[in-house]
């Protein structure tokens, strides 16, 4: 399988494949998905709904459009599929947030720690924003 794999990165059809838009689009295209999954780790009173559940919709339309385009584009299949699914789940953690009463949980174990853990929590909290801005 390796043998036919190379056998055809050498071939004209790779080249054309490598320079064409087929695979290009898909590959600028994943900034959007790893974008979604970065955003996972991100607190959930920060994730806007009505971009999330678009940034979702678009997704899966692009999926349907990447399956039916002959030749089908699996690389921009997978990279949809990709942002779809991190794109459902916060939405789903926006739901849950706003609307299913996790911001209220949150305020209860925040309200039970004490001062001194607050403060240290923001101060740690505070570098981090400090390093992920450098």
């Amino acid at each position: 399988m390796a043998s036919t794999f190379f056998t055809w990165l050498r071939s004209p059809a790779a080249r054309e494949y490598f320079f064409s838009t087929h695979f290009w689009g898909p590959v600028a295209n994943w900034g959007l998905p790893l974008a979604a999954i970065a955003d996972l780790r991100k607190d959930e009173d920060v994730i806007s709904g009505a971009m999330t559940t678009a940034l979702a919709s678009y997704s899966l339309v692009f999926m349907r459009f990447a399956w039916r385009v002959q030749p089908r584009n699996y690389l921009l299949f997978a990279c949809h599929a990709t942002n779809a699914t991190a794109q459902i789940i916060q939405d789903s953690r926006f739901v849950n947030y706003w609307y299913m009463g996790g911001k209220e949980k949150k305020e209860a174990e925040k309200a039970a720690k004490g001062p001194v853990t607050q403060a240290i929590e923001a101060v740690q909290s505070e570098a981090k924003k400090v390093a992920d801005a450098k």
